[in-house]
């Protein structure tokens, strides 16, 4: 990329929220009502502004404990001001009833851990099992509930069976047909939808600094089905190529050409975490329409959330310890084109 990778803001910093009104309203209005649902799953393909929302209603909440206060009862959306001390101490990690779970990084290898840590899920119940420190909200945002092992997730069902006075977990999930019916049923659900490209335009900007009218952002928002991340790691160009690369392989499901299987698995060669990522992407893109039918046939569905795991732990293995992509690469699509049959 043009820019460097430190100079583009995360969800955690990021106070502009583009698209998503529908779902932004739904908070607002649950949080005035005074009778908000104490878990939510917000789902919805990779990328699109998930856990950007997920802070957005943070801040809010932690900015304004009484959700009767008439500055609360008056709000037209989740905004905070940037200044508002809140948003700086959850932008430098310091704001105390805040907690975020996710992936960390091993020490050891100087990789992301393959799955959120148990440890880390149990000490996240030991802070719901405490008070506020400023007498107010204790959130929790789970990202992604994807990354969870399944001990892990067993671990969280402790606080969302029996949820303390005034807490909240916002759970992340890409794919949220295929996670556990015992934590599906004990949250309400915000399904969100991939962006407009205008919009993929407009938040590239604002994650960058770039101006939004730069050709460069428009093409890789044309490319990026609506998702921000892709089109952050298209906006390099060698990733152009790959990402077309991929989808003409996955066009050709159940019965991808060996040849041009051959040819991308020679261009994910090498080390680049970025390459694998935009690989896996396209491939969760693909699995997450098939999750998503929600008309389609439940032993289908289960074979495809079956497959995502799969493929995801490889994924994360190979990368963690530097393994051959090639072989990997026919092994994802083996599974992917007897998925297509199925």
């Amino acid at each position: 990329m043009s820019e460097d990778d430190s100079d583009i803001k995360g969800p955690r910093e990021t106070l502009a929220l583009f698209g998503h009104e529908a779902a932004e309203r739904a908070l607002l209005d649950a949080y005035k009502s005074g009778r908000i649902a104490h878990a939510w799953l917000i789902g919805g393909p990779p990328g699109i502004g998930k856990a950007t929302l997920a802070f957005r209603f943070a801040r809010f909440v932690l900015a304004h404990p009484d959700p009767l206060a008439a500055e609360v009862q008056a709000a037209t959306s989740l905004a905070i001001d940037a200044d508002h001390l809140v948003a700086r101490r959850i932008a430098a990690q310091a704001q105390g009833d805040l907690r975020v779970l996710e992936r960390v990084l091993n020490e050891q290898t100087g990789k992301l851990y393959t799955n959120i840590r148990v440890d880390d899920v149990r000490r996240m119940v030991s802070f719901f099992a405490g008070t506020a420190g400023e007498g107010g909200w204790r959130i929790a945002i789970v990202d992604a509930v994807d990354d969870l092992a399944r001990e892990g997730a067993n671990a969280l069902l402790k606080v969302l069976e029996e949820p303390p006075a005034r807490t909240l977990l916002l759970l992340i999930s890409h794919s949220p047909g295929r996670e556990l019916p015992t934590i599906r049923s004990r949250c309400r659900r915000l399904l969100l939808r991939p962006l407009e490209q205008e919009q993929v335009v407009h938040a590239l900007a604002a994650a960058t600094g770039r101006d939004a009218e730069e050709p460069e952002l428009a093409k890789a928002a044309a490319a990026s089905d609506g998702s921000v991340s892709r089109a952050l790691a298209l906006l390099d160009g060698p990733a152009l190529a790959l990402r077309q690369r991929v989808l003409d392989a996955i066009f050709q499901l159940p019965n991808p050409d060996p040849r041009a299987l051959h040819a991308l698995a020679d261009a994910l060669a090498g080390t680049d975490p970025q390459v694998l990522a935009t690989f896996m992407d396209l491939v969760n893109g693909w699995l997450s329409q098939r999750l998503g039918r929600g008309d389609g046939d439940a032993r289908i569905l289960v074979r495809a959330a079956e497959v995502w795991d799969k493929v995801n732990r490889t994924a994360r293995d190979v990368d963690a310890y530097n393994l051959e992509r090639k072989p990997f690469v026919f092994s994802v699509f083996t599974e992917l084109a007897a998925l297509g049959r199925a």
